[in-house]
């Protein structure tokens, strides 16, 4: 069946020209960007959102905080405060944003901050002492030179395949990887052959001539609330439901069927605000299913005493000696 969205590609024509010629003034230095004295990594996509970026920073931040005072710096994407914010450990998702909650709650040591305004927030986190900053979700935002930018993309949604908005999910061309340093094709299976990562890395070549390495998704085999964890496989399927708001519950959904476990969904847009009705919806289930960045949102809620969430982590399954090495010696010569 032909996708509808393709009747919309001469609005995807403007809008590839308008961020096309936005890239051209930053790349040419009619409009600014600002380097910084500090190592700053970049983690970001072209396609709209379900390429596993809050994973990835957090791959990061186990990778590089033993080393150094680190900081994730990032939007927060729907709070309702605004300005440059340090999260702290018992803020609300309302207020600092559901993965930035998420960051701070896993990792307690270092810093974590949100600013729409990205120098702002830098400036204020050098300020404060942080010799290196993550930035979540900052391909786009070419205010700020990044020393490092890692460029996502999902396996089963490569950006080489996909049209700018609003015929497709890109945010930009294609062309727009160009400007990476790393390319990590995310969400793969983990037993991907090595005949298939060249098809895929012959595609991504049309467009980046760098690096380019594969990551899974790894579920945790546990599941917790606020005071307690469960096997997943012991759940009683009966007491529970899933409740999804994020970009691409498909993984997840299908890690569940590996288990043998099959959940009544509610699906939700990515990072969905609940309402009032649809919390008194699900209040009349049992027990609720649901990943740790929805969970950021919903425990504030009359739901917290029945909340379960799935954990996952990144797993770079090519050569995650060399992936290591790069970011490492990047943040150890600046």
């Amino acid at each position: 069946m032909p996708n509808p969205r393709k009747l919309l590609l001469p609005f995807s024509v403007v809008y590839k020209t308008v961020t096309g010629v936005r890239n051209q003034l930053y790349d040419q230095g009619f409009f600014n960007s600002l380097k910084f004295d500090i190592p700053v990594i970049a983690v970001g996509n072209l396609n709209m959102g379900g390429t596993g970026k809050s994973p990835m920073i957090e791959y990061l931040i186990h990778l590089l905080s033993k080393d150094v005072k680190l900081a994730t710096l990032s939007r927060g994407y729907k709070r309702e405060s605004s300005g440059f914010q340090i999260v702290e450990i018992n803020d609300t998702a309302s207020k600092s944003g559901d993965e930035p909650l998420q960051f701070k709650k896993k990792f307690p040591e270092i810093t974590v901050a949100v600013d729409a305004n990205r120098v702002e927030g830098i400036n204020r986190l050098k300020k404060s002492g942080s010799k290196l900053i993550l930035l979540d979700d900052a391909f786009q935002h070419r205010k700020v030179e990044a020393g490092l930018y890692i460029l996502l993309t999902s396996y089963t949604d490569l950006f080489t395949e996909d049209f700018v908005l609003p015929a497709g999910n890109l945010r930009e061309s294609r062309q727009g990887a160009s400007r990476a340093n790393i390319v990590v094709v995310t969400k793969c299976p983990q037993n991907l052959d090595e005949t298939k990562q060249e098809e895929t890395r012959s595609k991504i070549k049309a467009y980046f001539k760098g690096p380019v390495f594969f990551s899974s998704i790894i579920y945790s085999e546990m599941i917790f609330a606020e005071k307690e964890s469960k096997l997943l496989k012991d759940i009683e399927q009966k007491d529970f439901v899933l409740v999804t708001g994020i970009a691409n519950p498909v993984p997840m959904i299908s890690y569940l069927a590996e288990m043998d476990i099959e959940l009544k969904h509610f699906k939700f847009s990515d990072h969905h605000n609940f309402s009032t009705d649809e919390i008194e919806n699900l209040n009349t289930f049992g027990s609720i299913l649901t990943t740790e960045k929805d969970y950021m949102r919903l425990k504030s809620t009359k739901l917290a005493r029945k909340l379960y969430y799935l954990p996952i982590q990144t797993k770079i399954i090519s050569d995650a000696e060399k992936f290591n090495e790069l970011i490492l010696s990047y943040a150890q010569k600046k």
